[in-house]
């Protein structure tokens, strides 16, 4: 009786197959949490190596300030004037200030300044400039009238150019101000006007306009 009571009962096996099972389950979510830190690492990587790009490309163009330029627009001759023997000569004409800040992400702010005419390093007229703001990536114009005359010039061959044909003057100013990018950042920035004006003589025309 007590044989076939053990063969009717047998023993139940060891649980190694559990045991097993939890060690798998173990491994497992410790190769997820190194696969999930792989994963954030590379994340990390890429998010720092598009950050450096984007602070550079922003630093090479949006922050990067550029020189404003300072320019005589159209000159349009309302009247001129000339003695080659005396010698003297007198001309009024229009033209534009212009003051360009197509290249700056930001507004140009200046202050007020002066243009100055000359004829062989003399002075024949000046205009002033109002202070004021050019716009980020525009150009603004001022319209201005310009009266010359040659009272005050003395010891030259301006008698021989006229007769000639042909008298050339020069532009001059100086404008300083400051770029402001952004609204965080304020850059100090001088721009220089240097113009050549040529007219015909005999026409009462402008000949050319060259600005550096």
């Amino acid at each position: 009786m007590a044989e076939r009571t053990q063969q009717a009962y047998p023993s139940a096996p060891a649980n190694h197959g559990y045991q097993r099972s939890d060690a798998e389950s173990l491994e497992d979510a410790d190769e997820l949490k190194r696969k999930k830190k792989i994963k954030m690492a590379i994340y990390i990587g890429i998010f720092v190596v598009f950050q450096i790009i984007v602070i550079t490309t922003m630093s090479l163009t949006v922050m990067k300030v550029k020189t404003p330029r300072f320019r005589l627009g159209n000159i349009n001759v309302q009247s001129f004037e000339s003695v080659p023997a005396t010698p003297s000569f007198h001309t009024k004409f229009t033209t534009q200030i212009k003051i360009k800040n197509s290249a700056n992400w930001g507004s140009y702010k200046f202050n007020a300044a002066n243009v100055t005419f000359q004829y062989q390093g003399e002075t024949v007229a000046v205009i002033n400039i109002a202070k004021g703001k050019a716009g980020w990536l525009s150009t603004i114009k001022r319209n201005a009238e310009v009266s010359l005359n040659s009272s005050g010039i003395t010891g030259s061959n301006l008698g021989s150019e006229l007769s000639s044909g042909v008298l050339t003057l020069n532009s001059v100013g100086r404008l300083n101000g400051k770029v402001a990018i952004m609204f965080i950042m304020k850059k100090k920035k001088a721009t220089n006007m240097n113009c050549t004006i040529a007219f015909d003589v005999a026409a009462k025309t402008l000949k050319s306009l060259q600005c550096k």
